[in-house]
């Protein structure tokens, strides 16, 4: 019995789990302004010179959360030249290198295999698309 009282009671005196819940329903209405500043020609007469009237005026404006922000285009692939000739400068390297060092005489590696290794690597490259 004393439990079915004090269940009773939590419930009568603690309040609802709910009490600040609003559910959400009108229509919210935001208006958003600028101040721009006009200017007016008033002409005048020989007698009486022409003035210029100023004044600044409110304007209704989208506001600044509303705004749509479009997104910038972005670069097209056929710009990008990702074509790679590694593959052709390391096979005319070693070709060059190769001719360089069959085509000359003994004395003369010191000068034509490195020379045989550039050129062929250089070759290599522009044949392999490069």
């Amino acid at each position: 019995m004393k439990l079915l009282t004090f269940l009773v009671a939590s419930v009568l005196i603690t309040p609802p789990a709910f009490a600040d819940y609003r559910q959400g329903g009108g229509v919210q209405e935001t208006k958003c302004y600028n101040t721009v500043y006009r200017e007016e020609y008033i002409p005048g007469t020989r007698t009486n010179p022409g003035r210029v009237r100023r004044w600044n005026e409110q304007v209704e404006t989208a506001c600044e959360n509303q705004v749509r922000i479009q997104p910038h285009p972005q670069p097209t692939q056929s710009n990008v030249d990702d074509n790679s000739c590694i593959e052709g400068s390391i096979l005319g390297g070693i070709a060059g290198g190769a001719a360089g060092g069959v085509l000359s005489t003994q004395e003369n590696w010191i000068w034509s295999i490195p020379t045989g290794i550039i050129g062929g690597a250089l070759i290599g490259c522009q044949a392999d698309g490069g």
